[in-house]
């Protein structure tokens, strides 16, 4: 990312897109950043950015949104947690206007590079029925079968920028996330993670005196989760090269659940009483990322390591904890 180029960043005021508009204007360009939330509801609000509410699934808001720039970071779309993803598989879909009324945006206001915010849950449910899964390489997206609406719009959308560089000669660049999580990220109100939600559970469950924690599940259930830091370290990574394709973007360190609890428990020097709620929605068994691929065309992959990143995220929100409890505006 060189710098005096005006950028984009759609979802800016979302956890990675708020993140992203923060590395950017640090190095100097200037960025617009457009969400459909009221600025009061964004997860950081940048002054020195030209902050824009914006339903982006309407086409004459991307018009206004990508006039005049030169790059388009696109981090927008309806999601959550499993609980979320679950409930709203319709309205995880209709993530396809936005994708489709910025992409054209795009290129008729002439940006040279478009970079896509595609998902793991692109990947087919039936590659991910065991929790000792076998890490997901890239081609195994096919043949499709997604688990839900939120990942078949994230794979439409990848065939849709594809064909948008092919027959436009835009520049495309596309990461596959697996479970972005770390300080600034949604914490409550059902949107929230599991490495979040699990550090406000333990928190919650300190400050009533429970000591209990409820986990959807049997807590085998398994995943990779990768830092916040790594996601933007990689999104650079991903733009300065020449790979066009959809990568994985992710942690090749896979834990279950109940691993993950483990972890937490160790930071917050406590025990707790897990109760399994066995009916709550799960998602697939089990989910990693096969980084083989991304330290081939990157010459890297996500570094930060779980405990390390749950640390510092612990207490990021057991901080957010105590201000809501004292009555302050927090970002959750």
């Amino acid at each position: 990312m060189s710098t005096s180029k005006r950028i984009l960043v759609a979802g800016g005021g979302g956890f990675i897109g708020g993140e992203l508009a923060r590395v950017l204007l640090e190095r100097g360009h200037t960025v617009v950043v457009a969400d459909v939330k009221p600025l009061d509801k964004w997860y950081q609000l940048h002054p020195n950015a030209e902050n824009l509410v914006l339903d982006l699934e309407l086409r004459d808001a991307c018009m206004q949104a990508t006039a005049g720039c030169d790059e388009v970071y696109n981090l927008a779309c309806n999601m959550g947690g499993m609980g979320f993803i679950t409930k709203n598989k319709a309205l995880c879909m209709l993530s396809v206007l936005l994708s489709t009324h910025l992409l054209l945006a795009a290129k008729e206001n002439g940006a040279k590079a478009y970079f896509y915010s595609s998902s793991a849950c692109a990947y087919p449910d039936y590659r991910q029925e065991e929790a000792a899964v076998v890490a997901l390489k890239e081609s195994d997206a096919n043949p499709a079968m997604p688990e839900d609406g939120y990942g078949w719009e994230k794979l439409f959308s990848e065939r849709l920028c594809r064909h948008f560089e092919e027959d436009y000669n835009m520049t495309v660049r596309m990461f596959r996330f697996h479970n972005v999580y770390g300080p600034k990220g949604t914490w409550d109100g059902g949107r929230e993670k599991a490495p979040a939600a699990l550090c406000r559970k333990v928190i919650e469950a300190i400050d009533n005196g429970t000591m209990e924690v409820e986990i959807w599940g049997d807590g085998e259930q398994t995943r990779s989760f990768m830092f916040i830091d790594d996601c933007i370290t990689g999104i650079d990574k991903l733009m300065a090269s020449d790979y066009s394709q959809p990568l994985n973007l992710g942690r090749s360190e896979l834990v279950s659940i109940n691993g993950t609890l483990d972890i937490i428990e160790k930071i917050a020097g406590v025990k707790v009483k897990r109760k399994y709620k066995l009916d709550a929605p799960q998602g697939v068994r089990g989910r990693n990322s096969d980084n083989t691929l991304i330290k081939e065309v990157l010459g890297w992959e996500p570094g930060i390591d779980l405990a390390t990143g749950l640390e510092k995220t612990y207490w990021w929100i057991k901080e957010q904890h105590e201000k809501r409890k004292r009555g302050e505006t927090v970002v959750q």
